[in-house]
């Protein structure tokens, strides 16, 4: 069992950047693919990147170049960075962690607003 726990979302103006993390408890990470996902009202929640245990990441293109996607197996704790942010990356922001051989196995936070503006 993995418990996810968001932090670092907030109001920010355009062009500027935020450094989102996502503490997990309950068992280590680094077995586990990680990921953020973002929701806004009314839509679908969408995957913004994701890095696989051996460190492939891949990004939305809508934030491919703007966005890092890391991890610290040691601290337990992903992270997502995005610079250059625009208005419609206003969402709530969730982490998940999955494993690839268990499609059980598969747990996110309770996510954390993101709201940009000026």
């Amino acid at each position: 069992q993995v418990t996810l726990v968001e932090s670092g979302g907030g109001l920010v103006e355009p062009g500027g950047s935020l450094r989102l993390a996502c503490e997990a408890t309950g068992s280590n990470i680094s077995s586990y693919g990680l990921g953020w996902y973002r929701q806004t009202p009314g839509k679908q929640r969408e995957l913004v990147a994701v890095i696989m245990r051996g460190g492939t990441r891949n990004y939305q293109p809508s934030v491919r170049g703007r966005a890092t996607i890391s991890r610290d197996n040691t601290k337990n704790t992903i992270y997502l960075q995005i610079f250059n942010l625009k208005a419609e990356d206003t969402a709530v922001y969730y982490c998940n962690a999955f494993s690839t051989a268990d499609p059980r196995d598969d747990y996110w936070g309770q996510g954390t607003q993101v709201t940009v503006s000026s």
